[in-house]
C-alpha cells in the first residue's frame, strides 16, 4: 500500500498497527527522530486548517523531516499545471504529500502519478486521518473489545459521517448514523459498502433518522459543523432548520449509556450542532480526540515511508 487515499482502504491489521505506534507516540514523540531525517514533506492545502496543519507539521518534525506547506496560489497548478506533472514534481523533491482539498479524485489523481506517498488529510468525500484519531480516542476510553457497544455519529451525512462508517466496520464495531433523511443522508454507495466490510468483521452499519432512538444506550455520540467547507451560503438556514432536531443537546446525552463520551471533530459551534454545556462538559473528550490528530498522522508517515502498510482488498481491488 503506497497510499492512504480512502478510509475503506486500510485494513484492519493496518488499522491495529497504526493505532499502537500512535500511542507509542503519544507516550514518545521523538522516538524515531531519525525516521525522516534530511527529508521533506509537502502539505498541500486548498482549505483553511487548523488542527490538520498544526498536527501534519508537528508530525513531520517529530520524525526528523521538514514540513513543506504548499497553497494553490505558491504552485503552477493555480495556474493550469495538471495534477499528473505536479505529482511528478513533488516526488522528485519530496519523501511524502499530505493533502487537504475539496475533490477525491485529485487526490485519487494524485496517488496515481506521484510515486511517493500520498495522504488524504480531508476531501469532501473522506477523511481518514480524522477517523483514526476518533477510534484511538475511543479504543482508549473502551479498550480493543468493542462488543456490546453502539457508537453514534448525529448530524449532517458528510465526509466524517463516511470515514466513522466505514473505520467502524473494519473493526467490528455497531455504528450508526443518525441524519436527516434525503439530501443531509450519507452517500448510499459509502453506506452499502461499509455494510459489505461490517459483514466480514462481524460488525453492524445502521442507518436512522431518529437521533434520540438512535443515541439510547450509546457509548459515543459525535457530531459535526452542519456547514461544512464548500456548503453554499444561501442553504444555511434551510439546512440548520432541517438538522436542528439532531443537536446534541444534555437531554441527547442523558438518553446514551451512563459511561458514554461525547466527540467532536471540531471546529465546534456552540448552540448549534452541540451545547456549550455538552462540549465543555466532563463527557467530552474533543480535546484529546484534537491531540491523535498529531499522534495518528506520525504514525501513518512512519509505516508509509517504510512501506508496511498492506491495504484492504477493495484498495488492491480498486488500483486493477
Amino acid at each position: 500500500m503506497k497510499d492512504l487515499l480512502r478510509t475503506e482502504h486500510l485494513s484492519r491489521a493496518d488499522i491495529e498497527l497504526l493505532f499502537t505506534t500512535a500511542s507509542d507516540f503519544a507516550n514518545e514523540p521523538l522516538r524515531s527522530l531519525s525516521a525522516l531525517s534530511g527529508k521533506t514533506v509537502a502539505i498541500y492545502m486548498t482549505k483553511p486548517s487548523t488542527r490538520t496543519r498544526l498536527a501534519s507539521e508537528t508530525a513531520i518534525a517529530h520524525l526528523g523531516g521538514s514540513p513543506v506547506f504548499l497553497r494553490s496560489e505558491d504552485l503552477q497548478i493555480g495556474r493550469g499545471e495538471t495534477i499528473s506533472d505536479t505529482a511528478k514534481i513533488l516526488s522528485g523533491f519530496c519523501s511524502a504529500l499530505i493533502i487537504r482539498t475539496f475533490a477525491q479524485s485529485d487526490v485519487d489523481e494524485l496517488g496515481a502519478n506521484a510515486t511517493i506517498p500520498v495522504i488524504n488529510a480531508l476531501t469532501d468525500d473522506d477523511h481518514p486521518t480524522q477517523a483514526l484519531a476518533d477510534w484511538l480516542t475511543i479504543r482508549e476510553k473502551f479498550g480493543a473489545d468493542l462488543s456490546g457497544r453502539t457508537f453514534v455519529y448525529v448530524g449532517d451525512g458528510n465526509n466524517v459521517t463516511h470515514s466513522w462508517l466505514l473505520m467502524g466496520a473494519q473493526l467490528g464495531a455497531h455504528v450508526v448514523a443518525a441524519t436527516p433523511p434525503g439530501e443531509y443522508a450519507p452517500d448510499a454507495a459509502v453506506v452499502q459498502r461499509a455494510q459489505a466490510i461490517a459483514a466480514t468483521t462481524g460488525g453492524k452499519v445502521e442507518l436512522s433518522n431518529d437521533p434520540v432512538a438512535a443515541s439510547k444506550g450509546a457509548s459515543v455520540i459525535y457530531t459535526d459543523v452542519w456547514m461544512s467547507m464548500g456548503d453554499p451560503e444561501s442553504e444555511r438556514i434551510e439546512k440548520e432548520k432541517v438538522l436542528k432536531p439532531f443537536a446534541v443537546t444534555p437531554e441527547l446525552m442523558g438518553s446514551a449509556a451512563q459511561d458514554a463520551i461525547f466527540m467532536h471533530c471540531l471546529p465546534a459551534h456552540r448552540g448549534e450542532e452541540v451545547a456549550a454545556k455538552v462540549i465543555d462538559g466532563e463527557q467530552s473528550v474533543v480535546w484529546r480526540e484534537a491531540f491523535h490528530r498529531r499522534t495518528t498522522i506520525q504514525a501513518i508517515l512512519y509505516h508509509l515511508t517504510r512501506g508496511e502498510l498492506g491495504g484492504s482488498e477493495y484498495a488492491h481491488l480498486r488500483s486493477r
